[in-house]
């Protein structure tokens, strides 16, 4: 029995979502809240079966739990909980069912499940900004006491090149002076330009132009690169060559695991897309520009996915580890972030640039 007329004005001013299941495990309510977070419409569930709405991701669960709820007459909380929808959307909620009985004396069920996809991204931001921070600190802090004895070490090479008997001995303190220089510019990168950021409006699609052209002559267009650009993306404050930068790293990235994996058609896909009130860390802005770098390579390792943005981590024997910590430090600058899912065929770096960033809030 669905609720009445007040009952339902209350529920729909709820933010859980809340369901009521009679006892043949068919939708009797949905409120307003639950309409939204399920993507589905009150008029055409009700009266469908609860496994129409979703199912749970690891195992059809959900309506077996529903079922030992009602014979039991035992609540039942299961916290987050990953849902899938008929779209292929899923979502985290933390999930309570309770049993309850009807005027008509027949049981029924109140379904809540609270959202936390939100929560668990703003958390996950966070870990991430703080660890960026933190380790650009540790980095920043070591590389200085790395380069000052480098400093010294190429200094008296010099030194003792120009006192040494056997001119045939040089080769021996060029080898020194060209080691202490690759180790300095290791550790310039490791401690990113210190140069002020070049900030200027600018389109975020004449970056990844720029990107695409730079990637089809160093791979001789052998990787197909696609776009899917929204044109209405209003311009924003940044630096373009620094942009430029951050997204090239990330492309590289994907055309050296397509080259490594030797896909039959690999290809690169550049999305661009706006996101209204979205939040960053912790802060809620208004208008946030999303860029989407995906390919369809091999995946990148679960145990890297944790770490790959800090500093000397790579998947490539022949890779610094500094491209990503780059990149990220650079839409970090932007008050952005940037953000990995992977899996086999399908690896996306989302970057997330606020767009309502006014210039002197980008300087501070």
């Amino acid at each position: 029995m669905a609720p009445d007329s007040t009952q339902t004005d209350i529920l729909d001013h709820l933010q859980t979502a809340i369901l009521l299941i009679d006892a043949d495990m068919t939708v009797s309510y949905i409120n307003s809240a639950a309409q939204v977070l399920l993507k589905v419409s009150g008029n055409r569930v009700i009266g469908e079966p609860i496994d129409v709405l979703f199912h749970e991701k690891d195992g059809n669960q959900a309506q077996a739990n529903l079922l030992s709820v009602m014979h039991n007459n035992n609540p039942f909380t299961k916290r987050e909980t990953v849902l899938e929808l008929p779209n292929g959307d899923a979502i985290t909620v933390d999930c309570a069912v309770s049993p309850i009985t009807e005027d008509n004396g027949s049981n029924a069920l109140v379904m809540e499940l609270q959202p936390l996809d939100r929560l668990l991204r703003i958390s996950r931001e966070e870990g991430l900004l703080s660890s960026q921070q933190n380790s650009q600190a540790l980095i920043r802090g070591l590389a200085h006491e790395i380069k000052n004895p480098l400093g010294g070490l190429r200094g008296a090479a010099q030194l003792l090149a120009r006192e040494l008997p056997d001119e045939s001995l040089a080769d021996y303190t060029d080898i020194i002076i060209a080691e202490a220089d690759r180790l300095s510019n290791l550790v310039n990168r490791m401690l990113g330009s210190h140069d002020l950021m070049d900030m200027q409006q600018l389109n975020i699609h004449e970056v990844l132009e720029r990107v695409k052209k730079l990637v089809e002559v160093e791979t001789g267009h052998s990787i197909t690169i696609t776009r899917d650009y929204d044109p209405s993306i209003p311009d924003l404050e940044g630096d373009k060559e620094r942009l430029i930068q951050a997204v090239l790293n990330i492309v590289r990235n994907a055309m050296q695991a397509l080259k490594n994996a030797d896909i039959a058609s690999p290809t690169i896909t550049l999305k661009t897309r706006t996101l209204r009130q979205f939040t960053i860390g912790t802060h809620c802005h208004r208008l946030v520009c999303k860029v989407t770098i995906s390919d369809n390579g091999p995946g990148i390792p679960k145990e890297l996915l944790e770490t790959i943005f800090l500093p000397m981590v790579s998947g490539h024997a022949e890779g610094t580890g500094l491209g990503l910590s780059i990149s990220q430090s650079i839409i970090t600058y932007h008050h952005g972030l940037i953000e990995c899912n992977s899996e086999a065929g399908n690896t996306q770096f989302a970057l997330y640039i606020p767009l309502d960033i006014t210039p002197m809030e980008q300087q501070a």
